[in-house]
């Protein structure tokens, strides 16, 4: 496939039938006035267009955002606006575009890494992506969730605001916490507008958006919640309504319980529902852990565009001093072996031609990169070969960090 279509960034002009057809391969409508407001927030200087001699039949574009990775904040390019038309499906398309997409990226030295969460999981693995944060899909039986004895809720309140009062303070608190919440991403003012947005035909059925606002005895806004009120019925004709909790987002631990309190007093409504991360603290809140029920799926798929760049920019829990063996076919420029050496601040990652540690890809790296899924586990699966006794220990041991990492969402990066 090379070619029969042009692959170039999309003109303004062509914006609207571009973003027309990427949106059509998920079976969705956009007007015009969505397209207007989308078009704000895409630069398409990065963008991708699949042309058929004038008509669009593939897409992908990248955002310029920060992420928080272990020990630091980091550039990534957030890809999304991922769709090839159905009529030009098996002709290699999507692969052309996903090596142009990164092959520039390296080209030009932009964003080491680049981020994204797939629609479909069985897609990006082969261009490199690695699932690297997961989320708990949590569903929490009110009736059960009792507070243990010595809950420290604190003496702050809780308030409920419109939109435009509780904006300034909900961005302060996330500022607050994405800096060292690994997988939490920067938001710009548009990215807010997105999380915001509360249209009727984005609510499915639910409520308008609520803001809930904890503040601490000294007026200091400590943590939110957003959440929307789902009316249900079982099949049974059994109240199955639900909270639907959008983001919570706490700096002190007083906040946590008192927020959770809150929602979990809210009358009528029987069930929580909320995604979060896999290490959520709430079970340890409750005499009945079993009130929260849990499923998990991945969120973030990380790329590493520069494997040397990306390892050296994050940092690592315990000292290390290891080569790794890197194949990397799609991005072929990332093949070699890599000394890894970390002592706090101290990081560097540089070519060699000492014996391998440990080998690997770079969708393993990728995988790993948040610290979130394991070298040990990838390993276990056949998929890291240990080289020299001990270094997959000490590699695991390095790569974890403090929590999970988690993606919460707010930016426009769903691939679509």
């Amino acid at each position: 496939m090379t070619d029969p279509y042009l692959l170039r960034p999309v003109t303004d002009d062509e914006f609207a039938p571009w973003a027309r057809m990427v949106a059509n391969t998920y079976n969705e409508d956009r007007s015009d006035e969505e397209l207007a407001d989308k078009r704000a927030t895409v630069e398409l200087a990065r963008t991708i267009g699949a042309f058929d001699g004038e008509t669009p039949v593939g897409g992908t574009a990248a955002y310029a955002r920060r992420l928080a990775v272990p020990g630091a904040v980091l550039p990534v390019a957030g890809v999304t606006w991922v769709g090839v038309a159905a009529t030009h499906r098996r002709r290699g398309l999507l692969t052309a575009m996903m090596r142009k997409q990164l092959t520039d990226l390296h080209e030009c030295g932009g964003e080491p890494i680049a981020v994204l969460r797939p629609s479909e999981a069985a897609i990006y693995g082969r261009f490199g992506y690695g699932p690297a944060t997961r989320g708990a899909q949590l569903q929490c039986e009110k009736r059960s969730m009792v507070f243990r004895p010595g809950t420290a809720f604190g003496d702050g309140t809780i308030r409920l605001l419109g939109r435009d009062e509780a904006r300034p303070l909900i961005e302060k608190v996330y500022d607050q916490v994405r800096t060292g919440a690994v997988g939490r991403p920067d938001r710009t003012d548009r990215s807010w507008e997105s999380r915001l947005s509360d249209e009727p035909e984005a609510r499915a059925g639910a409520t308008s958006l609520r803001f809930a606002v904890h503040q601490d005895p000294g007026g200091h806004v400590t943590g939110y919640a957003l959440y929307r009120i789902r009316s249900a019925v079982d099949v049974l004709g059994n109240n199955a309504s639900a909270v639907q909790v959008m983001e919570f987002e706490t700096t002190c631990h007083q906040a946590y319980a008192a927020l959770w309190r809150f929602l979990a007093g809210i009358d009528l409504v029987p069930w929580i529902e909320y995604e979060a991360a896999v290490d959520e603290p709430l079970p340890h809140l409750l005499t009945d852990p079993r009130a929260v029920r849990s499923t998990q799926v991945d969120r973030l798929w990380v790329r590493l565009v520069d494997v040397d760049r990306a390892l050296a920019g994050r940092r690592y829990a315990t000292p290390l001093d290891l080569v790794l063996d890197v194949e990397d076919s799609f991005c072929p420029w990332n093949t070699g072996r890599y000394r890894l050496q970390a002592d706090g601040d101290e990081v560097s990652c540089e070519r060699t031609h000492d014996p391998a540690d440990l080998r690997l890809t770079s969708t393993e790296l990728g995988a790993a990169f948040l610290g979130g899924t394991t070298l040990a586990s990838l390993a276990a699966a056949g998929r890291v070969s240990e080289l020299q006794p001990g270094a997959l220990a000490r590699a695991t041991s390095a790569f974890r960090g403090e929590r999970e990492p988690f993606y919460p969402g707010g930016w426009a990066f769903p691939a679509y």
